[in-house]
């Protein structure tokens, strides 16, 4: 399976119910402010948002205004191919990640989201792209955290760096960067709390544990990426807003798009924040973590062939 065809099968759900909404609107006979309203709030429903919603129904207008909608595979690729390039600056290399040195990444994101396990799969791609790799278990105040990571380390065939439960986080982080710069690995991958009902305490956690990581290396930690999940719609929006409140944050990962997820909401927070997507998740094997390629996300989620 190429990788366009597992954005197709990961974002099949969003597609679908995005594609039925687009039948029903191409049934019309023309476009007048009825059918641009439908489109509209279609567009919504999909999580993208007002402001998208609102800039895509003018660009739906401008396809085919006042005339028969007659073609409408050619509607969908010209706005597959408008958002595609509008996605395109948010597009991060993943493949370059740790390309050059040591980098340690710090991953966050609200308990439940799929952080840890977007660490194991970060871990096998990096290993299948000749990356060597350290896991860092910097969650401590949650041992099922700690014991999952610790089956993705062995899974993977990488070192991990843990200690006890509610031990410091931020030593933690610290041995792992230290391990990963005494022996030379490419990759430091650290899990860390995800509390936000105790915003102030966490805050606290993360500005400890990006101080300890610079006594290392003035340059740690290179990556800062928020893990979310694409199943709480406009909610993900809420916890980019609070977590780079926290730290500034440098990439973000979304999973679960393959279940119940809208995946307009990739365009929403893109929109908003003009935060890059480092990779996207679209299903529970070790291989779903995928880079995100905007072309091939803007086409699968309306579902148009390359």
């Amino acid at each position: 399976m190429n990788l366009f065809d597992k954005f197709k099968v990961g974002l099949v759900k969003s597609s679908s119910g995005l594609t039925q909404g687009f039948e029903n609107i191409f049934s019309k006979k023309k476009i007048n402010n009825e059918v641009l309203d439908e489109f509209e709030e279609l567009i919504i429903s999909s999580d993208a948002g007002v402001n998208v919603a609102a800039e895509l129904r003018k660009d739906f207008e401008s396809f085919r205004v006042d005339k028969k909608i007659n073609d409408h595979k050619e509607i969908l690729k010209l706005l597959a191919d408008k958002m595609a390039i509008e996605l395109l600056k948010y597009e991060k290399d993943l493949s370059l990640m740790g390309n050059a040195k040591t980098s340690a990444i710090v991953i966050s994101g609200v308990n439940g989201v799929g952080k840890t396990t977007s660490i194991g799969k970060l871990g096998k791609y990096f290993k299948e792209n000749n990356r060597s790799v350290v896991f860092g278990a910097a969650d401590t105040f949650r041992a099922a955290a700690i014991d999952q990571l610790q089956i993705w380390a062995a899974k993977v065939k990488v070192d991990i760096i843990k200690s006890e439960v509610n031990s410091d986080p931020a030593s933690v982080a610290y041995k792992t960067a230290e391990f990963a710069k005494k022996n030379q690995i490419d990759i430091a991958l650290i899990d860390t709390a995800g509390r936000l009902q105790n915003k102030k305490n966490l805050m606290e956690e993360y500005k400890k544990i990006i101080n300890v990581l610079k006594k290392i290396d003035e340059t740690f930690p290179n990556e800062i990426i928020l893990v979310l999940d694409a199943t709480t719609g406009q909610n993900a929006l809420n916890q980019v807003e609070e977590f780079s409140k926290i730290h500034n944050l440098t990439g973000l990962i979304i999973t679960k798009l393959d279940s119940t997820a809208k995946g307009g909401v990739v365009l929403a927070i893109c929109k908003k924040y003009k935060l890059p997507i480092v990779a996207i998740g679209m299903g529970e094997k070790e291989d779903d973590l995928q880079p995100f390629k905007a072309e091939y996300f803007s086409k699968a989620l309306l579902g148009v062939e390359t």
